[in-house]
């Protein structure tokens, strides 16, 4: 049966899933494309072409994995708002850690889920942020509240990353295109900021409290 023209087409949210692993993305595009309220425009697997394809493709929500190459899920989420302000971003996280939340929250993340959520709560979580609201998986936002913001740079996140992999000084400065004493500059930053006395020490705290 052909649709009354006399009634209102309820417009088709076009959705953009940014996730780097192959069978994952799969099965969301899979889920999402069962809701008739949704299109699934594309897909990436880098965080650094999420912007460019929300522009390329006029999507209106991206639902993207937090830790993306390229760039991860908070800085795409930046670029995202910067050429795009009008387009909703969604993070999800395979971690527990509520260690992101602050920060995708400043970057301009509309909503941030564990993947670990029910398809239905997930749909229901992309039409809410599609409608101008905020969804926080609710045991994060509590762990968020109680371990406060992180007090790191993106940048010094971005280096006790590697180190916390058992990386050396030389070896996260060849990784970042950064020189040896810079790295050494940042960390002794994050220390400060962590109130530890070794890089070491940095990198547990900053996992312990998920913000790495």
């Amino acid at each position: 049966m052909s649709q009354d023209p006399t009634v209102p087409r309820t417009p088709v949210l076009r959705l953009l899933i940014a996730e780097d692993v192959d069978l994952v993305a799969e099965a969301f595009e899979a889920l999402l494309s069962v809701e008739p309220a949704f299109e699934v425009v594309g897909r990436v697997g880098r965080g650094d072409v999420v912007a460019r394809t929300v522009l390329d493709l006029s999507a209106d929500v991206v639902v993207m994995d937090i830790d993306m190459p390229g760039a991860t899920g908070i800085e795409a989420t930046s670029h995202v708002k910067q050429v795009a302000p009008d387009c909703k971003v969604l993070l999800l996280t395979a971690l527990p850690g509520s260690g992101h939340v602050h920060r995708a929250l400043a970057a301009g993340a509309d909503g941030y889920l564990v993947k670990s959520t029910t398809g239905a709560r997930l749909l229901d979580a992309i039409k809410k942020v599609a409608a101008g609201g905020t969804v926080i998986d609710p045991d994060l936002a509590a762990d968020a509240l109680r371990v406060g913001p992180c007090p790191l740079t993106d940048r010094e996140v971005e280096i006790l990353t590697p180190v916390s992999q058992g990386a050396t000084t030389e070896e996260t400065a060849g990784v970042l295109f950064l020189s040896a004493g810079t790295v050494r500059n940042y960390l002794s930053n994050a220390m400060t900021r962590l109130g530890v006395s070794t890089r070491m020490q940095a990198v547990s705290l900053a996992t312990e409290r998920g913000w790495l």
